[in-house]
């Protein structure tokens, strides 16, 4: 339909294929922890509060290892798409989507280390570039604590840096633009989802506006969630797959 206003909404499944480990794979994020904590305890506020040091290691092996990688034809084909990613790893930026919503954030930023509640109260937090290039991996944990500005006594509020990324115990504000996000949804003729679980909240959110819009939702996936909704299309393909059939 010409004018047509299609929201894509993407998961890890979109960034597989350029060698990002998905969520909940055999190599995903969240089944590899550190030593004596789960991913799910790891990637928490309360983690990075008591426990810097485990936590900023953990991210980092886990998530900066991939900050040189490369968009794939996928988030070359969104880069002039109306586009949320549930990723962080700011592919679709490098992809020159400039005005695309990082819902969970990314791995090139970070911000000040600061209260939730001031950010719902009207606060803006500024997002920073990420100092990635002056860790010293031979002395890690030190390197990672000065970077962040972390003293003996754990991060300090509106002093240290905390990672761009929106973590379990955390929740949605304007600092992801959850605003925003959900205003391209209500305006949505469409929703086209790409590689994602269903998992998190922001995809739950999405239907739900879906749904109550009575909007036609797309599901792109090799192995698609059943959704209870009459007006879904599934395509059980790659993202790769898919963009090579519009």
């Amino acid at each position: 339909m010409t004018g047509e206003n299609i929201l894509y909404i993407t998961g890890a499944g979109v960034s597989a294929e350029s060698g990002i480990p998905t969520f909940r794979g055999e190599d995903g994020y969240w089944t590899i922890g550190s030593k004596n904590y789960t991913p799910q305890q790891m990637a928490t506020r309360a983690m990075y509060q008591q426990n810097p040091a485990e936590f900023l290691k953990w991210y980092y092996q886990r998530f900066i290892t991939y900050r040189h990688h490369g968009p794939n034809d996928v988030h070359r084909w969104l880069a002039d798409k109306n586009l949320i990613t549930q990723n962080i790893d700011g592919l679709d930026g490098k992809a020159g989507n400039d005005s695309y919503i990082s819902i969970h954030g990314r791995i090139d930023q970070v911000t000040l280390f600061h209260d939730q509640d001031e950010v719902l109260s009207g606060k803006t937090i500024a997002r920073l570039p990420a100092p990635w290039e002056q860790i010293d991996e031979t002395k890690l944990q030190q390197s990672l604590l000065e970077a962040f500005r972390i003293e003996s006594f754990g991060p300090e509020i509106d002093n240290s840096l905390k990672p761009y990324v929106l973590l379990f115990d955390e929740y949605y504000t304007e600092l992801y633009q959850i605003n925003e996000a959900q205003r391209r949804m209500q305006l949505a003729d469409r929703m086209v989802f790409m590689g994602t679980s269903f998992s998190v909240n922001i995809t739950q959110i999405a239907l739900d506006i879906a749904m109550r819009n009575q909007i036609p939702i797309e599901i792109v996936d090799p192995n698609p969630v059943h959704i209870v909704y009459a007006n879904t299309q599934y395509h059980t393909m790659t993202a790769s797959d898919y963009i090579q059939t519009v």
